[in-house]
């Protein structure tokens, strides 16, 4: 059967790798300027696919804006193919309103110029989330072309359909050989006359279910190959018997598949088979000090700012959607695959640090000049000098021990509620700073009277506080005359405990925490694990002959404090390992590795919080794990995706039999290292426990029974690519010739996580909503006129007209609050929220504590689905299914 051939000229712009974003740019002003002409001419090649992405335009037209004009008419005529993503995004590491919003932005920059490819292209990510059908179909997209995650195990075709976790099913045309199989078509005629009888082509072409196969022209940064058409037609001279080359979009080419009708494959979930195409699988770990960077900030932007902005909106100041989208545009460019892979060149890391450093204090700084107005505004009659205002961000009234940063005038006073009700609270950290902050300037009004202290602390406490309204707020204030703290004091035995947890610390350092909702004893929680790392910038592996070492072989220095509200127990650790692999493989140890556990335990919180310190300066080439023993027996986990729930094999045992019949057909092992968005887990019938990172997301079920969670806490490496891992075998996926120190990590790092222990089955705990709550701290804004100067910058006395309460709205269900932002082009607010449960229908109550007189379900371009019925200000949601979301506009 004669096929024919879709010649697609594209080329596969990384804005960075082991070159930094500078040094594309230059030469994309190069190759772009090349392809206008090219397209301005009059041949048959006339199109050219721009990766998918829209940061490019924006890229090239900061330098060259006179050719805007020019690429205006070549997108109108169909000719310069853009969109509709705004950068190529990793799909497993990055958060599901990440993801949404680099293709909103990205569409939208397209449709300023003309049109948008309406087709889901990802040529290069590591792997294809199981939320992705779901978030095309929403934003219109039914067809999606990709390389990575799908073996010829999976799907006999390179044309199939393919079903999320939610039920949404999109096409699929895979490109299995990569994109760039047809970027090197030799010149010579007899060179030519042999190209497509050899691979990839023999058998990528084989598995094609109908007569028409893609021919991907292009390459990484590929310039414009200005003879193809001449090639082309040498081609068809060649192979008319067989082939017949044409000139093609993807569009064009998937219209012609389906013209054919062929009866297509599904294929289900999660797509990260690393047989014929690497995903380096633990890619979730490299560079931890940046992961951690990125999902601090992806969990600050939605769960703090965007809700504290649109509360803000609501009480009449302005949404700053301008200095947002500039936000959103810096983590978009280091949401790229390679970017947040941190599969990178150290030079090209020091860029993805720069912008996430920009995008924390831009966005930190905007709530705090937010939470600033706010709080200035409020009319409280039972204010006082100072006043802590906290902001709740979630969705749903909360009360317990918050955190805080404040300046106080002494150490002991009472901190009143609104019903005047004292409030204890414990200081954690005092530091004398008197001469610093009184000695500010900047004093706008110098005869005015007000409050002066003679003595000013910075410190660290803790509040118990009484009831947060939901996405709203409430004040408290200082009494400097009462004393309402409970001080820490050290503790006489080895335990501490909650209405929750008793934790019992042993003598190794490991943690025996009972479950008081079931009586269930967890022995031996919380044990650090070292071992080596033979692997890379893209994959962890580990060393032929491994040494592991683990905190159970130590006796650490153990401080246990504890006050009415805040318990905490301290490990400190001296590990003595290998300085690198050389002595790891002699089993010799050198090299010193402190290693600092604190556990946290709050009154009445349902979490156990941890923050693991290391002195990481002599040590190479190594992984630290925890560990939690569940003793739940167990052949899947549990964990988040973008949005909702899903479960994975602790072992792929189809995929690991295949691997061992024919290991030299794989890329990479099949293996089950993991990564999740808020939580992971192991569950039965009657309890579980849930792990929550806040730094690195990765993680792997382990044990004789796999039974314990192991989260990894960091890795390090010395290249960006490396030959034959173990867990990768052959070439190395980067440049070998590339040494990465600065991903050894010589420095102290500290790393976050939260665990939790249930006592109900997994959609019976609420697991989504407890693990949202881990990651949505209450905001304490504190007040007082004496820190009106340089300190936090001199602003002027506003007019007291906010209540001194407040609540936007309140959510009653089992859905989870995923995004409220205000809408791109209307004036009123955006929410999303989606069913984290496994089995159980979604369902919510939205209680808006202002007039509403517009509600409506929309789609992801936030356009209108259909009208939701209002009733009281009320909005009822139900029979929302498995992993589904569901996006609302409300005005």
């Amino acid at each position: 059967m004669k096929k024919t051939v879709h010649v697609v000229p594209h080329s596969h712009w990384d804005r960075e790798w082991y070159f930094t974003t500078s040094r594309s740019k230059i030469y994309l002003m190069h190759d772009l300027k090349k392809v206008l002409e090219q397209l301005e001419k009059d041949t048959p090649y006339n199109s050219f696919i721009l990766d998918g992405q829209a940061s490019l335009l924006d890229d090239y037209l900061k330098w060259r804006p006179q050719d805007k004009g020019r690429i205006e008419t070549l997108v109108k005529q169909g000719k310069l193919i853009i969109g509709p993503w705004y950068t190529q995004t990793d799909q497993l590491v990055i958060s599901g309103e990440s993801i949404v919003r680099n293709m909103l932005y990205g569409m939208k920059i397209c449709e300023a110029f003309g049109d948008y490819m309406n087709v889901g292209y990802v040529p290069d990510s590591f792997g294809q989330a199981a939320s992705m059908p779901q978030i095309y179909r929403e934003f219109g997209i039914s067809d999606t072309m990709f390389w990575r995650g799908v073996s010829d195990d999976d799907v006999a075709h390179t044309e199939y359909t393919w079903r999320g976790e939610d039920g949404s099913v999109v096409n699929v045309y895979q490109i299995p050989s990569g994109y760039y199989i047809g970027g090197a078509i030799p010149e010579r005629e007899a060179d030519l006359a042999k190209f497509l009888h050899e691979e990839p082509f023999k058998t990528t072409w084989g598995r094609s279910a109908t007569d028409q196969v893609y021919f991907p022209n292009g390459f990484d940064q590929a310039p414009v190959r200005e003879n193809l058409p001449e090639l082309v037609d040498q081609m068809n001279a060649l192979y008319q018997e067989e082939y017949e080359l044409q000139f093609s979009t993807i569009e064009k080419y998937i219209a012609a598949v389906k013209e054919r009708q062929p009866e297509l494959e599904e294929i289900a979930g999660e797509l990260i088979n690393g047989k014929l195409m690497r995903i380096h699988k633990t890619i979730f770990s490299s560079r931890p000090d940046l992961k951690a960077m990125n999902t601090k900030i992806q969990h600050y932007l939605v769960n703090v700012m965007e809700p504290v902005l649109t509360m803000a909106m609501q009480l009449g100041f302005d949404y700053p959607v301008e200095t947002v989208k500039e936000i959103w545009k810096l983590m978009f460019e280091n949401a790229a695959h390679d970017s947040i892979g941190s599969c990178v060149s150290d030079t090209t890391n020091e860029d993805v640090y720069m912008r996430y450093k920009q995008a924390r204090d831009i966005s930190m700084n905007l709530v705090e000049l937010t939470l600033r107005q706010l709080a200035t505004a409020i009319h409280n009659p039972q204010a006082q000098e100072i006043t802590f205002t906290l902001f709740n961000t979630y969705d749903t009234p909360r009360e317990g021990v918050v955190e805080a940063e404040v300046y106080l005038p002494q150490k002991d006073f009472a901190i009143l509620d609104q019903a005047g009700n004292t409030l204890p609270y414990t200081i954690l950290e005092l530091i004398d700073q008197t001469e610093y902050v009184l000695n500010q300037g900047n004093v706008l009004n110098s005869v005015k009277e007000m409050y002066l202290p003679e003595t000013v602390y910075k410190a660290k406490i803790m509040i118990e506080t009484t009831e947060v309204p939901s996405m709203g707020y409430t004040q408290l204030m200082i009494d400097l005359t009462g004393n309402s703290g409970t001080p820490m004091q050290p503790a006489t035995d080895r335990t501490i405990e909650n209405d929750g947890y008793q934790i019992t610390v042993n003598p190794n350092g490991s943690l025996d925490i009972l479950d008081k909702a079931n009586g269930l004893l967890y022995k031996n929680q919380g044990i650090i694990e070292e071992n080596g790392d033979d692997g890379d910038s893209f994959n962890y592996s580990p060393p032929t002959k491994d040494l592991v070492i683990s905190s159970q072989t130590y006796e650490p220095t153990i401080t246990i404090k504890q006050s009415a509200i805040y318990q905490t127990i301290q490990l400190d650790f001296l590990f003595t390992v290998p300085k690198d692999l050389t002595e790891r493989e002699e089993k010799k140890v050198s090299a010193q590795l402190p290693i600092t556990l604190e556990v946290g335990l709050k009154k009445g919180s349902p979490l156990i919080d941890f923050q693991l310190t290391v002195d990481n300066q002599q040590v190479d080439s190594h992984r630290v794990c925890v560990l939690f023993d569940t003793g739940i027996a167990s052949k899947f986990s549990i964990a988040d995706q973008q949005f909702g729930t899903l479960q994975r094999p602790v072992v792929f045992e189809k995929e690991m039999a295949l691997w061992e019949a024919n290991k030299e057909q794989w890329n990479e092992q099949p293996i089950a290292i993991e990564t999740c968005q808020s939580f992971a887990g192991l569950f039965d019938d009657t309890h579980g426990v849930a792990v929550m990172p806040k730094g690195v997301r990765e993680y792997e079920i382990i044990g004789e029974e796999f039974d314990t969670i192991r989260l990894t806490i960091f890795r390090t490496y010395g290249f960006m690519g490396k030959e034959n891992l173990m867990y990768r075998p052959g070439r190395a996926s980067g440049e070998s010739v590339i040494a990465t120190p600065d991903a050894q990590c010589h420095k102290t790092m500290r790393f976050d996580f939260s665990v939790a222990y249930f006592a109900q089955r997994f959609d019976e705990a609420d697991v989504p909503q407890v693990a949202k709550q881990a990651v949505t701290p209450i905001e304490v804004y504190q007040y007082a006129e004496f820190l009106n100067s340089r300190l936090i910058f001199t602003l002027g006395e506003v007019e007291k007209h906010l209540p001194a309460t407040f609540s936007l709205l309140n959510i009653e269900g089992n859905l989870t609050l995923s995004v409220l932002k205000k809408a791109e082009d209307r004036p009123g607010y955006i929410l999303r929220l989606y069913n984290g449960a496994l089995e159980t229908e979604g369902y919510a109550t939205i209680t808006f504590n202002h007039h509403i007189q517009t509600a409506e379900k929309v789609d992801l371009k936030e356009k209108t689905k259909e009208p939701l019925s209002i009733n009281h200000d009320t909005i009822e949601l139900e029979n929302i299914g498995h992993a589904k979301f569901v996006t609302l506009y409300v005005e």
